[in-house]
């Protein structure tokens, strides 16, 4: 048998696939049977927590149990049940910047996890080249092509890959957190600008009621002098009260203006006017507002639950400086074929050449000047600083819902004591028109029974719109509103 006139004949290549892939299934099991995490794993904190909101009266077993079930658990469209406002609030869901930016913070988020999980498996990267032509001493023509592949993997055998897995897992949890802080958000401050809207309808309501009725009362007071019964003086001071309600008007047009303009940049939109459902007055107060357990804000309150996912994210990257310290081992491996054929060599028009090959390298720090154990104490330090943002979250939580809690229910009583107020004015002014009608007493008395019934019924109109803010206010401290 003939000897081809290079030596032995090469021999056809293995595929690649059929041996570096079964290498690549044991260094990856290797890998994760055989690696362990170091740093700490998390726990969550222990914080003392009050076990009664302030203010509130002292529930028997029974009664606290069933406070468990809190007003917060409702969703917004069961406490808001204005169908405009409801309305607004699902506008503004799609359409207002800022949740469009916490959405769009969350893909960055989970492309973040993707990104950083991805070093967990071989990185495999492939290369092809292809060479051709003719050459021009011996009139020969060829064509060559090779195939390669490149795979790498670090042995995550101290966890400092996973740590940083999970780091970024929960910083994307932390993520979708700050998105229901700005969904809470949002919803609140719909709410809010809205019956801060109906409030401003019912002052002007009642200012341009004030200005009618003062023109009739200038009217029958410049009546009643030209018959001799009335004097210029009369006349004068009922013109006061009816140039005060006019003076008032345009002032309170502006702030409607700006109170609409300002609910069309939270629902997304241009300034424009905002439609209304139902007047302040016809607004319903739920008979009962529950506040719920205390130990349940920490699971409700979205802002907690972020910091708690930020002290596991810096729980993690302990781990991971601390993984900084050991060996990294990472293994290669390659393998590829070329293919040919050229028209010098009659036993070389057809060949195939397959080569592969692996290794391991070791990389252990010897000394960084004080780097690595400066990058740990940075890691620990931002650990307690995340420790100490997720207890001020907490105590900042129960201040709010102490806060929400004494302003509603002190609104409430405000807004009883001036409706009798009001009441009483009103019967005040009545009388005192009789009596002036019948001559028993001066328009002095009149004029300052209509000031004050004027004063008090706007006073009355500002507390109803307390009265229904401190009802938002206490929706959102409690954590409710963000659920969809």
């Amino acid at each position: 048998m003939a000897t081809p006139p290079y030596g032995r004949a090469v021999q056809p290549a293995r595929p690649f696939g059929k041996t570096l892939l079964p290498c690549l299934a044991i260094l990856l099991a290797s890998g994760f049977t055989l690696g362990c995490e170091v740093g700490p794993n998390y726990h969550r904190p222990s914080v003392q927590t009050p076990t009664a909101y302030r203010d509130l009266k002292a529930s028997p077993p029974a009664a606290a149990q069933a406070q468990a079930d809190s007003f917060a658990n409702l969703p917004w469209w069961q406490v808001f049940q204005d169908a405009q406002l409801q309305d607004l609030i699902r506008t503004a869901l799609k359409q207002n910047y800022d949740m469009q930016l916490a959405t769009e913070r969350i893909n960055s988020a989970r492309d973040v996890v993707t990104i950083t999980r991805s070093k967990l498996f071989p990185q495999v990267q492939g290369d092809a080249n292809f060479q051709g032509g003719k050459e021009q001493n011996f009139q020969t023509r060829f064509n060559f092509l090779s195939l390669g592949a490149d795979a790498a993997f670090q042995l995550d055998l101290f966890g400092q890959l996973r740590r940083a897995t999970e780091a970024s897992r929960a910083e994307l949890l932390a993520t979708q957190e700050a998105q229901h802080t700005v969904t809470l958000t949002l919803v609140s401050d719909v709410a809010s600008a809205y019956f801060a809207l109906l409030q401003l309808d019912l002052q002007l309501e009642i200012t341009q009621n004030t200005v009618k009725a003062q023109e009739a009362s200038v009217k029958l007071t410049s009546f009643r002098l030209t018959n001799g019964v009335a004097t210029r003086l009369d006349v004068l001071q009922a013109q006061q009260v009816l140039d005060t309600a006019n003076a008032q008007i345009p002032d309170l047009e502006r702030l409607i203006a700006q109170e609409e303009d300002a609910i069309s940049i939270l629902v997304g939109d241009y300034p424009h006017g905002i439609p209304r459902s139902r007047p302040l007055t016809d607004q319903s107060l739920p008979p009962d507002v529950p506040p719920g357990l205390p130990s349940t804000l920490l699971e409700r309150r979205p802002d907690i639950r972020e910091a708690e996912q930020l002290l596991v994210a810096a729980n993690a990257q302990i781990g991971v400086a601390k993984a900084a310290f050991f060996p990294q081992i990472s293994l290669t491996g390659s393998g590829g074929g070329g293919f040919g054929r050229s028209s010098a060599f009659s036993s070389l028009m057809s060949s195939q050449l397959g080569v592969w090959s692996y290794g391991a390298q070791v990389s252990q720090p010897i000394f960084t000047g004080g780097a690595l154990r400066g990058n740990l104490h940075l890691a620990e330090s931002q650990h307690q600083q995340a420790l100490i943002a997720y207890k001020q979250a907490i105590q900042h939580a129960f201040g709010d819902v102490s806060d929400a809690l004494i302003g509603y229910q002190k609104f409430h009583e405000v807004r009883v004591r001036q409706e009798q107020t009001v009441a009483d004015l009103d019967e005040s002014v009545r009388l005192s028109n009789m009596r002036y009608q019948g001559g028993t007493t001066t328009y002095l008395e009149v004029l300052d029974g209509q000031r004050s019934l004027f004063d008090a019924e706007l006073v009355l109109a500002a507390d109803r719109g307390n009265e229904y803010q401190s009802l938002v206010q206490l929706y959102k401290s409690l954590g409710g509103g963000w659920q969809q």
